[in-house]
């Protein structure tokens, strides 16, 4: 295996690895919060037993809590598989507004945990681009991570995909602390490889504080 193959697979095993372990402790937070309800319900039907009365609103809420915790877990999973199968094909035709809104999903609890909000703008006409789904999921999420530290604390992060003259753009928005990055330290070399497989192209605008990723229409 070449080099260049050799770091964009250490990266997208490493985009992986990061992604599904976000999305197993969503997970985990899920089964938590319903293992804590059952054991209150199961507290109340003790006392049932004991001979106290069950309160009926009580027990109502407590499924209700279930329920919503269920449907969070089963959207989570949803999430997952999606992200699965976009190694399927290595390339087909995208939408980028939907593709960029995927990897923002994948990437809020992250975010949230920097303190930055992820605010994806969805447009009204597709933005179709004929790439390899998970290499560009791969840059749009390393993209998201320099844009998160870029930003400061309690900020918002926004990301819109334009249709373009050779292909289109997706703009990241809010990214202000950029000012002092020493020159060449974004993109890096991972950035470089998957930017050159997709025929991409990146520039920082740190006076509008924006990070323009440019992509061909296609990849021959």
């Amino acid at each position: 295996m070449s080099w260049k193959g050799d770091i964009i697979g250490q990266t997208g095993l490493q985009f992986y690895g990061k992604t599904a372990a976000s999305l197993s402790h969503e997970i985990k937070n899920a089964l938590a919060i319903m293992n804590e309800n059952a054991g209150l319900m199961e507290d109340f039907v003790a006392m049932s037993e004991g001979g106290a009365p069950i309160d009926p609103q009580r027990l109502k809420g407590l499924a209700g809590k279930v329920i919503k915790q269920i449907r969070r877990a089963d959207g989570i999973v949803a999430t997952m598989n999606r992200f699965a199968h976009s190694v399927d094909e290595s390339v087909k035709d995208v939408d980028l507004h939907e593709l960029v809104d995927f990897v923002a999903t994948l990437s809020q609890r992250l975010a949230a945990m920097r303190g930055v909000t992820l605010k994806p703008e969805r447009g009204h006409s597709p933005v179709t681009i004929t790439t390899n789904p998970f290499f560009l999921q791969n840059l749009v999420s390393l993209c998201l991570d320099f844009a998160v530290g870029a930003a400061s604390g309690g900020k918002t992060i926004g990301l819109a995909a334009e249709e373009a003259a050779d292909g289109a753009v997706v703009r990241f928005t809010g990214v202000e602390d950029v000012g002092d990055l020493p020159a060449g330290a974004f993109p890096g070399e991972p950035e470089k490889r998957l930017l050159e497989a997709l025929r991409g192209r990146m520039s920082l605008d740190a006076e509008a504080g924006q990070l323009i990723l440019g992509l061909s229409k296609d990849m021959d």
